[in-house]
């Protein structure tokens, strides 16, 4: 078989509405982390022709001033484009355990409300990344 060159491509771009207030951490360096959930629905035609709604529950987790923003600004229902990579965690519980989560790291989040006369769009942390030694011990939620 032929050696294919696959391109590293990891985007995700979601449109929903949050499901629950935005939760707010800080590391133990002191950097705020932001998660929140994110209801998106997928509509598909099933094997009668009828059409369906699949709704998706995504955890999306954000970094520095966004998850500031996000914070503050942001409630349960708020409509929103989001915009960023997929991750995945593994950790042990305390009573041993094993856990994984796939979740969405936010690059950009843009607001589908109006604030005030403007809609806010959201991506100071565009080149902002997670620290890398951050594990789900570090910002429990």
């Amino acid at each position: 078989m032929t050696d294919i060159k696959l391109p590293n491509l990891n985007i995700a771009i979601l449109s929903g509405r949050l499901v629950r207030e935005p939760e707010l951490r800080y590391t133990q360096q002191g950097k705020p982390v932001t998660k929140f959930r994110l209801a998106t629905d997928r509509n598909y035609k099933d094997s009668m022709g009828n059409w369906q709604k699949e709704t998706l529950f995504i955890d999306i987790t954000t970094w520095g001033q966004l998850a500031e923003r996000v914070h503050s600004q942001l409630r349960k229902g708020s409509p929103v484009i989001v915009q960023g990579y997929l991750r995945m965690r593994e950790w042990t519980t305390q009573d041993n355990q094993k856990r994984q989560v796939i979740e969405i790291v936010a690059r950009s989040v843009q607001f589908l409300e109006k604030q005030g006369s403007l809609n806010d769009a959201i991506n100071e942390n565009l080149d902002e990344e997670p620290p890398e030694d951050t594990l789900p011990d570090d910002v429990n939620f």
